[in-house]
């Protein structure tokens, strides 16, 4: 069998990419919404993404305002931080934190009997700056990110709920599209790190393209 490759020079494989997402979207989108559907399924080359993205009203023109304002993104994994273009976002003054691996955070959690993700979430809400959420990883950060707005302790700029797995995954993304502030929520089971990222980065290059 004769495999045909197609050329394509390295700087236009970006590009390329996103051509062909253009190309097999099985339908139209809005367009306020299409640069974050289309990273999202850059990342993942998952089109459910097209219809599992769930969106608070005028979440994208918020979003855009907090971290021109210099908002910061806390994430639940070091790897969505290193995911997210901190170069682009300190243009505006924000930074992104991932608190996952503070001692602090292992012995709070330790002495509550909670996970990580829980502990790294309250250590967040201490924080005196603007703030996004950007989980990709762990329904209990979700879901205590969701108690805290309950208990007055949280206002967040936003909150991405794209964690990925099985137990509580589904219910967290449903608390957090309960609550009223802004969000953008992969309904189900299907997320991920890379996926968290990729919505930050999204924001933050609709910004620096003149959005």
């Amino acid at each position: 069998m004769k495999i045909e490759l197609e050329q394509v020079k390295p700087a236009d494989i970006e590009k390329r990419s996103f051509e062909i997402i253009e190309s097999e979207l099985p339908h139209d989108i809005d367009s306020e919404l299409a640069p974050i559907i289309k990273r999202a399924v850059h990342t993942s080359a998952d089109f459910d993404y097209v219809d599992n993205l769930c969106f608070s009203e005028d979440v994208v023109s918020k979003a855009l305002e907090s971290i021109k304002n210099g908002a910061c993104i806390v994430t639940d994994t070091q790897m969505a931080k290193a995911g997210i273009n901190k170069a682009e976002l300190k243009k505006h003054g924000g930074e992104v934190f991932c608190f996952m691996s503070d001692d602090d955070v292992r012995d709070m959690a330790k002495k509550n009997g909670s996970t990580r993700a829980r502990a790294s979430m309250e250590k967040a809400a201490q924080m005196d700056r603007p703030l996004i959420f950007a989980i990709g990883n762990a329904p209990t950060a979700l879901i205590r990110v969701y108690e805290l707005i309950q208990e007055g302790l949280l206002k967040p700029e936003l909150v991405i709920g794209v964690p990925v797995g099985f137990v509580n995954v589904v219910q967290s993304k449903e608390l957090i599209m309960q609550c009223d502030i802004p969000y953008i929520v992969a309904r189900g089971r299907k997320g991920g790190s890379n996926v968290a990222a990729s919505i930050c980065n999204a924001l933050i290059y609709m910004l620096r393209d003149g959005y």
